[in-house]
């Protein structure tokens, strides 16, 4: 089945590059492509991530490989406003990041795509910029990463419009979207405190096929996808079952959800 819409043809570097210089929109957006090794001239993977508005600046990111003690923790910050959103612990070890590749070849970009605005987590403190990099931190592979942004937004919410993450490493790519929840304040029986019943988001990963391209430019992609058959498609109820085979992870409520909300 065809997920995406993807393209066909064997690509080089320099095609994406002079695609993207003659292509100049002076615009509030990012274009990412998102090449297999099938489907490049030198047997490559490659992920492309332009921030095309013309008020933007390159920055080139260096977070050295770290061992932290237990009980270290890291502050979060929004990548628009570089307002502080909270703290969470640090791993016994953290990856050496330079740009958005890690020591291991795991590489993430990103498109914005919004989505509806009453899906908005008020209260989480993981945003899309903090997902990039905390899972570029932690992770050896894209399947990882997939993981890892998946276990954060569950634990902390998250804290961004829609978006389009191109997620790759040395053998595989992958899209992956995701979508807060909205706020749903209620009180913790324990604690006390208003908190929001709905944290979270959810998610579609799909690995783009072999041989295949595919780009996204600040537009949802993912339309259908299987529903978890313990194989090619899983939930991340049931990593357990993640093989060489699997093409499709998502978030176990994220069907639940849409129809809760008379999405779908």
């Amino acid at each position: 089945m065809n997920h995406l819409n993807l393209l066909f043809g064997k690509v080089s570097l320099l095609t994406i590059i002079t695609s993207l210089l003659f292509n100049i929109n002076l615009t509030f957006a990012c274009t990412n492509y998102l090449v297999t090794k099938g489907a490049s001239v030198d047997g490559s993977t490659m992920i492309s991530y332009a921030a095309d508005s013309h008020i933007r600046y390159g920055e080139l990111y260096w977070l050295p490989a770290g061992d932290w003690p237990e009980g270290s923790m890291v502050t979060l910050y929004d990548r628009g406003t570089a307002r502080p959103l909270g703290q969470i612990p640090q791993p016994p070890h953290t990856y050496q990041v330079i740009g958005f590749m890690n020591e291991h070849q795991v590489s993430i970009g990103e498109t914005t795509f919004d989505g509806r605005s009453e899906l908005l987590d008020t209260t989480g403190i993981v945003d899309y910029g903090s997902l990039m990099f905390l899972a570029l931190q932690r992770a050896k592979t894209a399947r990882e990463a997939i993981q890892v942004i998946g276990d954060l937004v569950d634990k902390y919410g998250y804290a961004s419009t829609g978006e389009s993450f191109s997620i790759g490493d040395k053998n595989e790519v992958w899209i992956m979207e995701i979508i807060g929840k909205g706020t749903r304040l209620v009180k913790d029986k324990k604690s006390g405190k208003m908190v929001n019943a709905d944290k979270g988001a959810v998610w579609v990963a799909i690995r783009i096929p072999e041989g295949y391209i595919s780009a996204h430019a600040n537009h949802a992609r993912i339309t259908t996808f299987p529903l978890d058959n313990g194989h090619t498609s899983i939930s991340n109820k049931n990593y357990k079952s993640l093989s060489a085979d699997t093409e499709v992870i998502y978030a176990y409520d994220v069907i639940d959800f849409a129809r809760k909300k008379g999405y779908y």
